[in-house]
């Protein structure tokens, strides 16, 4: 309450002092060990002064928007959302060794390898170069959880999330070092635990990637890499190294562990797929969606969809289980690499049925069934780069239950 007290000695004296403590008593205000207001709902708003300006800005209390975590990622709530935008601390999480906590005066970022002239760089230094912001999104290549009717989007396919991302372009730090014709690759390494590294081809650095040091217009998040990461548009998130510390160029691969016991995955005649970096389109119906119900009437369908590989160019949603398929709107804008909302006007009248929501990208592309992904990967297909069409069953009752 000392924060209270201290702005409410600043008030006007034509202000009752005592007034605004029986205003501000009305309240409840609660101050958390941080420091953080708190502000509780009154009967009548009008009757009582609210809480004072604050050094950070706080939710309402009657929202509860949280991450779905585990011991190694924590889920985005995607049928909370409403935009295009995640908010910076709902944004999806996958640690491999948990958050490190980097003092960012003293973090440095080493390239080397294959380029005439090895340097150094603080953070300083990197935002001395001309910066870049873009919007758009980051998605874990394991995305998708499937096996009971009792999943929300979030416990579905929340390991995706998008941001508008600010730093320095690769390929403007690539110049400034002298990358050398024969580097093809190069390898990418975090200051986690983990030491977190993956082998990229060196086109990926020059064309869109970016080491980012911003995230929504604030500094990054810890969870996100602070105090820089690589950014890679539109590829497997993993690859996006956080806390990035060194880059070295090479003519090969590295060949990490990253990269041979893990993501990768199985396909056809026992074969395996590598380097499968580009996330494929997809799409999800957040809204009806479990736990949610719906009553008889016009209902707005609503959803987000992505591509990897460009800009989505058409999501059709059916209200039949499949048969028949129909246009949805998408939000502008629409944008390269980046989650687009769609929404589609269906009266229901109480029939039990399924709704589904395909997406198509620039490439041609159309998200496929979960049998097609089989027939085209083979039944031992791996966990990883499973993007199938989701189906919502809609009961009699009006409830909503995903269809495993």
């Amino acid at each position: 309450m000392d924060k209270i007290l201290e702005v409410i000695q600043k008030i006007p004296q034509k202000i009752s002092r005592r007034g605004l403590l029986s205003g501000a008593a009305a309240v409840v205000i609660a101050q958390t060990a941080k420091g953080q207001i708190i502000q509780k709902a009154v009967e009548d708003p009008t009757k009582s002064f609210g809480t004072a300006a604050g050094e950070v800005g706080t939710r309402s209390p009657f929202v509860k928007s949280v991450k779905k975590f585990s011991d190694i990622s924590s889920r985005s709530p995607l049928q909370d959302f409403y935009g295009m935008i995640t908010p910076s601390d709902l944004h999806f999480e996958r640690h491999h060794a948990g958050v490190p906590a980097i003092d960012p005066e003293k973090h440095e970022l080493l390239i080397h390898g294959l380029v005439d002239k090895p340097l150094i760089f603080k953070l300083s230094d990197l935002k001395r170069f001309p910066s870049v912001s873009r919007i758009a999104f980051l998605e874990c290549s394991g995305n998708f959880r499937s096996g009971k009717d009792t999943l929300t989007p979030q416990e579905i396919c929340g390991l995706t999330s998008q941001s508008e991302w600010t730093g320095v372009k690769l390929s403007t730090i690539f110049r400034e070092v002298g990358v050398k014709p024969n580097a093809t690759w190069f390898l990418a390494e975090g200051s986690d635990a983990a030491v977190m590294t993956r082998s990229i081809p060196v086109k990926k650095g020059w064309d869109d990637a970016i080491l980012a040091y911003a995230q929504n217009g604030e500094p990054l998040r810890p969870e996100q890499g602070y105090p820089v990461r690589l950014f890679l548009p539109g590829w497997e998130g993993n690859t996006s190294v956080k806390w990035l510390r060194r880059i070295e160029l090479s003519d090969e691969p590295y060949m990490t562990r990253e990269e041979t016991s893990k993501y990768t995955e199985g396909i056809k005649d026992g074969k395996i797929r590598m380097f499968s970096y580009d996330m494929d389109a997809r799409s999800i119906i957040t809204y009806p969606s479990y736990p949610q119900r719906v009553e008889k009437g016009w209902i707005e369908i609503k959803g987000l969809a992505w591509s990897g590989r460009g800009k989505v160019v058409k999501v059709e949603v059916s209200t039949d289980a499949g048969k028949n398929w129909h246009l949805a709107e998408l939000q502008d804008p629409v944008l390269d690499k980046a989650h687009v909302r769609f929404r589609h006007l269906w009266q229901w009248k109480g029939e039990e049925t399924e709704i589904l929501s395909r997406v198509s990208d620039e490439t041609g592309y159309t998200q496929p069934t979960l049998k097609q992904l089989v027939e085209a990967r083979g039944s031992e297909m791996g966990g990883y780069h499973m993007n199938p069409i989701t189906a919502w069953q809609i009961r009699k009752d009006g409830g909503v239950f995903f269809k495993p």
